[in-house]
């Protein structure tokens, strides 16, 4: 019996899971969804989740505590910003992990993460696209000729292809 885990070490040293987590967790921010492996989004998880709830709280002491945890000015001021904005009202889980599949290298156990409150937002602005009109071909400047062609005579007249037949046996 394993005593004592709190938390899963991803097969990584302390200063290197905790530098990868906080890019992620800043990346996630950022791009409101980003694609991982199933461990990592359960670890980042419980390590944003916290941040997330923090942010609520516009204060100097909250944005600093953040910022020790993120390590990247951008990801703070749209935390702050925008984010905190959206969360407000929603008590916790504020994260979506949703299952894609198995990588095809190494089989690894593929998800995407996201924040819930950004789905729908993303979702519409993915819709309004500009629709593209297929051209027609330009019809060239001949003529199409029928099965039945039509010559002119030396009067000018046009003649049938039926009419050519009659003449040939009248000439006979």
């Amino acid at each position: 019996m394993r005593h004592g885990k709190r938390f899963n070490h991803l097969s990584r040293k302390a200063p290197h899971r905790k530098s990868m987590l906080s890019n992620m967790a800043s990346s996630l921010i950022l791009h409101k969804k980003i694609e991982t492996t199933l461990a990592k989004a359960k670890a980042l998880r419980k390590y944003v989740e916290p941040i997330l709830t923090k942010s609520k709280s516009d204060t100097t002491h909250s944005r600093r505590s953040v910022f020790s945890h993120l390590q990247n000015k951008e990801s703070v001021n749209e935390l702050f910003m925008n984010i905190s904005e959206k969360i407000s009202s929603r008590p916790g889980g504020y994260t979506r992990i949703i299952k894609m599949g198995n990588r095809l290298g190494d089989n690894a156990e593929m998800c995407i993460i996201e924040l819930v409150d950004y789905n729908m937002l993303l979702m519409e602005e993915s819709t309004p696209q500009k629709k593209t009109t297929r051209r027609r071909r330009k019809k060239t400047s001949q003529p199409k000729q029928n099965k039945t062609s039509d010559k002119k005579n030396d009067d000018g007249k046009k003649e049938s292809k039926k009419s050519k037949k009659d003449d040939k046996k009248n000439s006979k």
